[in-house]
This record gives structure tokens, C-alpha cells and sequence, in this order.
């Protein structure tokens, strides 16, 4: 398959096995444009040059049959030429195609055009089957019927594989790029040991912001090894003062919880305020559907009544039953602190257990 990142990048190039790769020129690959469809036969009409004139073909007739085409192909085999026909007419006839690098032209009724791009010796087949004669001369030297066709040739194929090497080589480089972007950040390095950097830590550990990093080195110092009967006082230290942070967590999470009982009964009152409204709106909606007012409302507002007394009531349960569950959650709470506050009791509790364990046994 071709790359995705790379248009025309042939991944299945192997240079050392000899074998073939996939040629990426075929057409609907975006460098070629698509063929015409066969079904509809291509109408090509006659082009005049200035010494030659080159008639179509019958349209009727199958298309000129070619060769594969071979990978990076920016040469042509141009065959049925005229015996009269110069380089310099062969020359003016291509150079429409576009632009000609070389040609090789043989003593027969043949040549090698190559060209400078590849797409362009799409538009040279094109000219294949036309009969080419030279002015207005009826010699049949000066007249024969063009076969273009795919060459193979060293230089393309040698230019297609440099070529592929690089995009192998963009593709390398884009995907590292990649995988440099997505590996996470390498941890800092931690100093080697010394009695000045030791010093500096201690003094990092008594600081709240520097703690996290501080007790890291700590930690991979003492992992190293690094403890011996000449540091250990030094060390002793520095672990007295990570011990003395154990405090200051306690009081940090004390001072959350504290937080998060406040934001409770915060939203205990609110669901309390709003479920008071609740019953007001059902207690409106009720007395709206007492005989009193009902009759003196029409049929499509009973309905709409209806509807929204139902609705409210739905959410004034949902409500009543959050809150309940929420003071539920608290006495358990009470009832477990009152259990652990008061071992005397538990123990009570554990000996009348006792006791009646052992009246069912008797």
C-alpha cells in the first residue's frame, strides 16, 4: 500500500532483492490523470504542424496496444516514423508534449524521446495510431503511421529510486518527529550526591513548595546507595524532615474535609429551599384542580394543568427522595461515631452477643 503521509512513496521498494516495485505512475493515483472511459470512443482531430500534418485515426478501431509502464517512465519508444524524417521535425512534433530532453534517433524508422516530466509522456501516447506525413507529399518515404509506446529506460529508473529514497527518507523523518512529539517528557536528572547539594536539600525540605521535588532526590539518593556511616546523620536528618510534613498533610486534609462538609450542608439547604418551592408549585396546581376553579377552566387548559401538576410532583419525589437519602447518609455517619466513640458500649454490645451465643448452645 502507498504511504499515507507521502503521495507517491513505494514503502515495497526493496533494492537489494531485485524485485520490481509497484509502479505508483498508474492512473487515479493523483500524478496521472484518470483514462477516458472505453465505452466512449475519444474523437482526435487532425494537427498541423509546419512540415508535417498528422491525420487520426479511424475511431472505430481498438486503441494502440502498450507496454506496461515501467516506474518513474519519462522516455518513449516513437516507432512507424517516416524514412524522410529529420530530428529537427521529430523534435517539432514532441515539443507540443512538452519539454524534450534528448533523442536518440536510430537509422531505422525509429527513436527515443525523452522528456522532462513524467506526465508527459501520457500526452505523447496520446499521439500513437496518427499517420504522420511530411507537407503535402504523396512519396511513401515521407509518409507512416506513429506507434508510441512506454521505454524502459537506466536514467528513469535510476531518477525514480533516488526519488524514492528521499520520500523514504521525508517519511523516516516525519514519522520520528512524530513519535518525538507523542513520548512523554523525560523526568529531570537528579544530581549526583554531596555534602553542599545535601545541605541545599535540607533546606528545600522545610520549603512547602519544594517539597515534592525535594523528597524525589531523596528518595533516589538513598536508593543509590548513597547512606554510609559518614552521611548517616546527615540523612537522618533529612528524613526527620519529611517526617515533619506528615503534620501539615493531616492538617491540609483536615481542612478538605472541612471544605467538603461545608459545600454539604451548603447543598443540603439549597435541595431544602428548593423542594419547599416544589411543594408550593404542586400545592398551587392542587387547589387549581378543585372543583371550584376547575369548571370555570377550558378543556385544553385542564390538560396543560394536568401535565404540568403531574411533572412537578415527578420532580418534588425526585428531589424529596435525594434529600432523604443525604440525611440517611448522615445519621449512619452519627451512628458509626457514636459506635467508636464510646468502646464501653461496644463492649456491652459484644458481651450480651456473647451471651446469647451461648444460651442457644445450652
Amino acid at each position: 500500500t502507498d504511504s499515507i503521509c507521502v503521495p507517491g512513496f513505494d514503502p515495497s521498494l526493496s533494492m537489494m532483492t531485485g524485485i520490481t516495485p509497484i509502479n505508483p505512475m498508474i492512473p487515479g493515483m493523483g500524478l496521472v490523470p484518470p483514462p477516458p472511459p472505453t465505452d466512449v470512443p475519444v474523437v482526435k482531430e487532425i494537427i498541423h504542424c509546419k512540415s508535417c500534418t498528422l491525420f487520426p485515426p479511424n475511431p472505430n478501431l481498438p486503441p494502440p496496444s502498450t507496454r506496461e509502464r515501467p516506474p518513474g517512465c519519462k522516455t518513449v519508444f516513437v516507432g512507424g516514423l517516416p524514412e524522410n524524417a529529420t530530428e529537427e521535425i521529430i523534435q517539432e512534433v514532441f515539443e507540443q508534449c512538452g519539454d524534450i530532453t534528448a533523442i536518440r534517433k536510430s537509422k531505422k524508422n525509429f527513436c527515443h524521446i525523452r522528456f522532462a516530466e513524467e506526465f508527459m509522456v501520457d500526452k505523447a501516447i496520446y499521439l500513437s495510431g496518427y499517420r504522420m506525413r511530411l507537407g503535402s507529399s504523396t512519396d511513401k518515404k515521407d509518409s507512416g503511421r506513429l506507434h508510441v509506446d512506454f521505454a524502459q529506460a537506466r536514467d528513469d529508473f535510476y531518477e525514480w529510486e533516488c526519488k524514492q529514497r528521499m520520500l523514504a527518507r521525508e517519511e523516516r523523518h516525519r514519522r520520528k518527529m512524530e513519535e518525538d512529539r507523542l513520548r512523554p517528557p523525560s523526568p529531570p536528572a537528579i544530581m549526583h550526591y554531596s555534602e553542599h547539594e545535601a545541605a541545599l536539600l535540607a533546606e528545600k525540605l522545610k520549603d512547602d513548595s519544594k517539597f515534592s521535588e525535594a523528597i524525589t532526590v531523596l528518595l533516589t539518593w538513598i536508593e543509590r546507595g548513597e547512606v554510609n556511616r559518614r552521611s548517616a546523620n546527615q540523612f537522618y536528618s533529612m528524613v526527620q524532615s519529611a517526617n515533619s510534613h506528615v503534620r501539615r498533610l493531616m492538617n491540609e486534609k483536615a481542612a478538605h474535609e472541612q471544605e467538603m462538609e461545608q459545600a454539604k450542608e451548603s447543598f443540603k439547604n439549597a435541595l431544602t429551599g428548593i423542594l419547599t418551592q416544589f411543594e408550593q408549585i404542586v400545592a398551587v396546581f392542587n387547589a387549581s384542580t378543585r372543583q371550584k376553579a376547575w369548571d370555570h377552566f377550558s378543556k385544553a387548559q385542564r390538560k396543560n394543568i394536568d401535565i404540568w401538576r403531574k411533572h412537578s410532583e415527578e420532580l418534588r419525589n425526585a428531589h424529596s427522595e435525594q434529600l432523604m437519602g443525604i440525611r440517611r447518609e448522615e445519621e449512619m455517619e452519627m451512628s458509626d461515631d457514636d459506635s467508636g466513640d464510646n468502646p464501653s458500649k461496644k463492649l456491652r454490645v459484644d458481651d450480651s452477643g456473647k451471651a446469647t451465643f451461648l444460651y442457644n448452645v445450652k
